[in-house]
């Protein structure tokens, strides 16, 4: 990241700009910096203004505690400031919810798409898989346990057993237990895991919501609903993607949007 601002708090934020256009700040999910977005934001810069950044608690950027969503909106508006004053959203799995959180308390955002906010309401036994995991998440983090923390997360991704013990044999485990913290930050984004909607109707401008057509079927059912519960809500699906989405099919989709 080669530019810095600093958030309401004092905390230092780090971001990145790239391309020309109407400007869409892009927010990563869990387990994320700024640079897991850095290859959409490539995808996107002959027709928008790209800024990435590392959210608190992440890469480059500080984490002023005690944590709260409403400093990480403040950070949202920070970036906004930094880069003109005016710019679209969009995020990633959590940091979907969060954008969506960002737009309906009021941020001066023209826009906002998500792409499969994992709201756990649509998926059977979500709800009490949610609250287990919160449980066994703030208990690993209080005692410091981050390789245990990631393992949790990776787990409720759905990702086999034998996949996350080669992760942890991997060279990239210590930079995955190095943001492990910030876990706690998307727990708390998310809240109960249920779609907020009272939240969502509160929302006065233009939401895209998009899914994969290779996700499971109760993200599809997710992302309708997010659609749904916005005023101007929209719904997209995007044949053969999965949630590990690619730039070169979400990208053109992404600046439709921002640019209409």
């Amino acid at each position: 990241m080669d530019k810095k601002t600093t958030s309401r708090d004092g905390t230092p934020l780090a971001y990145q700009v790239t391309g020309q256009g109407p400007t869409v700040v892009l927010v990563s999910g869990a387990m994320s910096t700024g640079g897991t977005l850095a290859p959409l934001a490539q995808r996107l810069a002959d027709r928008c203004t790209a800024v990435v950044y590392d959210r608190r608690g992440r890469g480059e950027s500080g984490d002023t505690k005690p944590y709260a969503v409403e400093r990480e909106v403040e950070d949202l508006a920070a970036l906004i400031d930094a880069v003109g004053g005016e710019a679209a959203l969009f995020g990633v799995s959590s940091g979907g919810a969060l954008v969506l959180e960002a737009v309906a308390s009021g941020l001066p955002a023209g826009r906002a798409a998500v792409y499969e906010v994992p709201y756990a309401d649509f998926l059977q036994g979500g709800a009490e898989r949610e609250a287990t995991y919160k449980e066994q998440l703030n208990k690993a983090l209080s005692e410091d346990r981050r390789g245990d923390a990631v393992e949790l997360f990776l787990r409720l991704t759905g990702l086999a057993e034998v996949m996350i013990q080669r992760a942890r044999q991997s060279p990239m485990w210590a930079g995955m237990e190095a943001v492990a913290p910030s876990l706690a930050h998307d727990d708390t984004v998310m809240g109960d895991g249920l779609l907020p909607r009272d939240r969502l109707a509160a929302i006065s401008v233009p939401v895209l919501a998009v899914a994969g057509g290779a996700s499971p079927e109760w993200m599809h059912r997710a992302g309708q609903a997010v659609a749904e519960a916005v005023p101007q809500g929209t719904y997209r699906l995007l044949p053969g993607q999965t949630h590990m989405v690619e730039p070169e099919v979400l990208g053109p989709v992404l600046a439709d949007f921002v640019t209409g």
